[in-house]
């Protein structure tokens, strides 16, 4: 089976069978992301309990690709300590944006599989979302968008390559 067919058939299950989806009845943290270029709307739930994630889900409106994102990564963050969580936050955003060494990346599991977004440009921020939005809530941060300066200049580094 190629890497690609791979890709599909994870996307596709994620998507079809989101894992954690709905909301939280007492978070402890919460933030809503926002991809105006795509239209996704994402919702994310914690509940933190000594800097350990014990709970997370996210709801929302979103493409295939935004939801397989949101679901791998509240299954992968879940029980994390919040430098774990962040760790990964940072190491997704690499492999997606700048294409980090695929051997470099292998404790992060079937997460590796969405490092194939980066071949799709306009669909990078789709996938990123969620993780900007789990950044978010971990810092209390209410709202966050794909469409920060930072985010721009990372999409024109994807756009050059």
């Amino acid at each position: 089976m190629s890497l690609k067919s791979i890709y599909q058939e994870v996307i596709l299950d994620h998507n079809r069978k989101p894992r954690n989806y709905g909301s939280l009845d007492h978070p402890t943290h919460h933030a809503v992301g926002h991809n105006p270029l795509c239209g996704d709307r994402i919702t994310l739930d914690l509940a933190m309990v000594d800097e350990h994630i014990e709970q997370i889900a996210f709801h929302g409106e979103s493409c295939a690709i935004c939801k397989a994102s949101s679901s791998m990564m509240t299954a992968a963050v879940k029980g994390k300590t919040r430098q774990e969580a962040e760790t990964l936050v940072n190491e997704f955003r690499e492999m997606v944006v700048n294409g980090s060494d695929p051997a470099s990346l292998d404790h992060l599991g079937r997460l590796k599989v969405l490092g194939g977004v980066r071949d799709l440009p306009t669909r990078v921020k789709c996938a990123i979302l969620p993780w900007h939005t789990l950044h978010a809530a971990m810092n209390s941060v209410v709202a966050v968008s794909t469409e920060t300066e930072e985010d721009n200049a990372a999409q024109l580094a994807v756009n050059n390559h």
